[in-house]
């Protein structure tokens, strides 16, 4: 970590930073692992576990000998007759003669053979093809309690026998066969093993316990059928699908296939569409029969008899071959798809493993629970007095790290779910929820934005956990813009006036109610009322809509949904209640398929109408507009395209022959060979993270002396790269092109970003507007479809103002915006509002609620309408 520039800092507590970064990529992290109630879990089922055979479900539990001598002296009556007998042979086919020869050496006289008992020394005769049972009468007692003696000669028995046959004991009194065991075997499965039950074996990140066939993820990467087929219209000669190593249909790989196709009767000739399901599965699977093949070729001949593996096994067999990670990427890029592993069902356990129950449920069955459903369950356990004494401790600490999670709104979320799967805010909420288990006190916590992604009602809690951990006496200081979180707080630093170059002072500090009577403070001037975002005075009317039925993907119930044209829809709901689902892997799928023509998987439904209007659908999401410091806003936006024009038309340029592409970073020509470009070089610390260092060729100005001699209005190509929006829409305003860009990224409050500041270090929010910048800045039909996942992260009032005006602006040119939000200030201003709920995870799903917000603050079953009508009430 950089060293702070600062002067000084006095009375620093012990800090702890709780950022919204999902760090940990790894497939193998779930919310159970990184919250260690995995860990509790397994050493709660290896504590008081109860193992059952993975066939056929019976019951077992292992014994040792006292408590086998303890349960025989306490289940029968004084004077009981009772046999021990030794099972040796369970289910074999055989004569077994050596067996019966061996028992008969060690000294024993009889044996219970397929349910009759026989003397050793006799004959025995069996039918070598049938199946037999062979138990050895170890001993013949008569129950005596209270007698020593007999006692002890019961122990010797029962050693003796569970020593003939590993582990294994019956005792029969006459009428009925009690099975005993030293391990956990199963009465009707003796080949069944199950483990000793210990925290390791439940473990999916070790051999010991995790699924072979997937080695604990639960999934498998898998060659998809559909990668392979290029063209259903064309034939497989035309190019219709792919077949490996045989790209230009010629050579030794595409002869053996045609040899296959000719054996098999397949018609390479005909579109693969028209192929039957027989024939697409012995090219994907491979020809059961040898076939003659005959090869003449440059290098070397072939004449015999040939198989043919199948594309799929052949692609699967060199992906997990290969040493080259490129052929590797290759192979999963183009031709790979994750799927649920089909040996443990995605449960990343052994069999014998999730046969283990507590309470009736697996480990796994627990994890796959909600976080408010798992702790509902070990709130209302049945535990018999043992074992409530044995896992008291494990219990307590269980039931703790759920509540916490559940208060701090993450009660939707499963243990099983993978980290790399959560958004930012839920990645920080969970780590909150871990420190607050830890206890600590006096301790500074610095947390960035812990609201995204909240609904009002779990940001309730949220606060309320804040507050806690203040009780414990910490100290927080919290990046915030909601407006309950500020109005909570102690005292408030406002920062400004503005952003990037134009902030950086302390505009204010003290209470809420000091900041409201601040007359420098936006932020103060936005909690007192006296500046806001308005209610709109109209809303907008539609008559056409696209029509969603049967949506059923992850929790989603089956639900038809209807989004009007031309206006802007939110859709609200707690948080894990079906919003992404409903509108980010269901509805822009099929839009983008259909309309972009493009080929995206999306969730279940049944039918979409009312797309016959439509052009196309853009997703303007968080994600980076590029993933290295070569990205930048100039370069996302064409800007550059314009500068480096106008840099090549200046008289420098033309006297050295310089053309637009010398003006470029990315290639030979006008960049610094000595970093390429970058303005920075990388060194790697093999065990340590890389380290980024100023070029010290360049200084860190990516070009070459040469280059950086062109001006152009006394700036060169990294002076203009350095200056901020609003500079350069003051340097560029009589050049109409970068004029119109540059005011539409001030309009979308972006005055304040550099045109060069690396892609890496713009936020989501940033990120987000630039493409909204950049999709106004197009001549737009309308017609287009806009879809935004919480486009307020990060946005301060005045810049939700900002963003309401310029998503007017896209709406007016006849064009329907569909957003995914949580934001009050937002919600009111919806034309339309579809509210899915009512719960997160498996008690949402469904629709509560739809219609302006008036409509929704009248609803009783929606907490989105309880917090609105809050709200417009408040506005009157």
């Amino acid at each position: 970590m950089n060293k702070p520039e600062v002067d000084s800092i006095e009375g620093l507590s012990p800090a702890i930073s709780i950022e919204q970064k999902t760090t940990n990529r790894n497939p193998r992290s779930t919310v159970g692992t990184i919250t260690e109630v995995y860990d509790y879990l397994r050493l709660l089922f290896a504590h008081i576990g109860t193992a059952h055979c993975p066939i056929c479900h019976t019951a077992v539990e292992k014994q040792s000998v006292d408590e086998i001598v303890e349960s025989i002296m306490t289940k029968f009556d004084d004077g009981s007759k009772i046999i021990l007998l030794s099972p040796v042979v369970k289910d074999k086919k055989g004569t077994h003669k050596n067996i019966f020869l061996n028992l008969f050496k060690k000294g024993f006289v009889r044996a219970r053979v397929n349910g009759e008992v026989l003397y050793l020394e006799d004959e025995i005769e069996l039918d070598k093809n049938k199946k037999h049972n062979i138990e050895v009468v170890v001993d013949r007692l008569v129950l005596k309690k209270d007698d020593k003696d007999f006692e002890s000669r019961l122990t010797q028995s029962i050693e003796a026998a569970i020593e003939l046959s590993n582990g294994k004991l019956i005792v029969n009194d006459g009428k009925n066969d009690y099975l005993y065991s030293e391990n956990y075997s199963c009465p009707n499965h003796e080949d069944v093993s199950i483990p000793e039950l210990n925290p390791r074996l439940f473990s999916f990140n070790a051999p010991y316990g995790a699924c072979p066939e997937c080695k604990g993820l639960g999934k498998k990467l898998e060659v998809d059928e559909n990668k392979l087929i290029e063209n259903p219209e064309l034939s497989i000669e035309d190019g219709g699908m792919y077949i490996p190593g045989a790209m230009a249909r010629k050579g030794y790989s595409w002869e053996i296939f045609r040899a296959m196709a000719k054996a098999a009767k397949i018609d390479l000739t005909k579109p693969v569409k028209d192929l039957t399901k027989k024939e697409l599965d012995i090219i994907f699977y491979g020809y059961d029969e040898k076939f003659k093949f005959d090869y003449t070729g440059g290098e070397f001949d072939f004449h015999g008899y040939k198989e043919y593996e199948g594309a799929i096994k052949n692609l699967e067999r060199r992906y997990y071959e290969t040493f080259s990670d490129a052929q590797k990427e290759e192979i999963e890029n183009k031709y790979m798809v994750e799927r649920i592993c089909k040996v443990c069902n995605g449960k990343r356990l052994k069999d014998e493993v999730l046969a283990v129950t507590v309470n009736g449920k697996n480990i796994m069955e627990i994890c796959d629970m909600s976080i408010k459903n798992s702790l509902d369950f070990f709130m209302n356990m049945n535990l018999t007095e043992k074992q409530e004494k044995i896992a008291k401790e494990i219990l307590k600490e269980i039931r703790e790290r759920l509540t916490f999670m559940t208060n701090v709104g993450l009660d939707y979320l499963t243990l099983s779910r993978e980290t790399k799967t959560l958004s930012g805010g839920e990645s920080q909420r969970i780590r909150l929820a871990t420190q607050i288990g830890s206890g600590l006190t006096g301790v500074l916590y610095v947390l960035d934005e812990p609201s995204i992604g909240l609904h009002q009602k779990d940001n309730d809690k949220l606060l309320a956990t804040l507050n806690r951990l203040k009780e414990l006496g910490n100290t927080l200081i919290v990046v915030e813009h909601d407006e309950d979180t500020m109005m909570q707080a102690d005292k408030i630093l406002d920062i400004g006036p503005g952003a990037g170059e134009f902030g950086g002072d302390i505009v204010a500090f003290g209470s809420p109610k000091e900041i409201m009577k601040n007359k420098n403070s936006i932020t103060g001037k936005f909690l007192s009322g006296k500046e806001a975002i308005e209610v709109p005075k109209k809303r907008r009317k539609w008559d056409k809509t696209i029509k969603l039925y049967g949506a059923k993907g992850n929790n989603l119930k089956n639900i038809d949904v209807e989004f009007p044209l031309g206006v802007m829809t939110v859709v609200t709901g707690v948080s894990g209640s079906g919003k992404s689902t409903l509108v980010n892997s269901t509805l822009y799928p099929i839009l983008f398929n259909q309309l972009n023509k493009g080929k995206l998987y999306p969730l279940e439904y049944d039918r979409i109408e009312g797309l016959e209007e439509l052009e196309k659908v853009i997703n303007i999401d968080q994600t980076p507009i590029g993933r290295t410091p070569r990205s930048n806003p100039a370069t996302y936006t064409k800007l550059f395209d314009d500068i480096r024009d106008i840099f090549a038309e200046t008289q420098d340029a033309k006297l050295h022959g310089f053309q637009k592409g010398r003006f470029s970073f990315n290639v030979k020509g006008g960049r610094c060979e000595a970093c390429q470009g970058a303005g920075i070089l990388k060194i790697e610390m093999n065990f340590l993270p890389d380290v980024y260092v100023e070029c010290e060729v360049c200084k860190g100005k990516r070009y070459n002396k040469e280059t950086l001699d062109v001006y152009y209005k006394g700036k060169n190509i990294y002076d203009v790269l350095e200056m901020s929006v609003l500079e350069a829409y003051e340097f560029f305003k009589n050049i109409p092109s970068l004029e119109r860009r540059l005011k539409v990224l001030i309009d979308v409050g972006l005055d304040y970003i550099k045109l060069g500041q690396p892609a890496t270090t713009l936020s989501g929010g940033e990120a987000q507007r630039i493409k909204l910048a950049t999709e106004l800045s197009k001549m737009s039909k309308g017609n287009t479809v806009y879809i935004l996942d919480e486009p307020t992260t990060g946005l301060h009032f005045q810049d939700i103002k900002k963003l309401l005006e310029v998503l007017n602006r896209l709406l007016e040119k006849g064009n329907t915006v569909i957003i995914i939000e949580h934001n009050l200030d937002v919600i009111k201003t919806a034309d339309h509002i579809i509210d899915i709920g009512v719960d997160g995870g498996e008690n949402g799903g469904t629709v509560v609620a739809t219609g302006t917000p008036e409509e929704i603050a009248k609803s009783k079953k929606s907490y989105t309408g309880k917090y609105i009508a809050k709200i417009l009430k408040k506005k009157k």
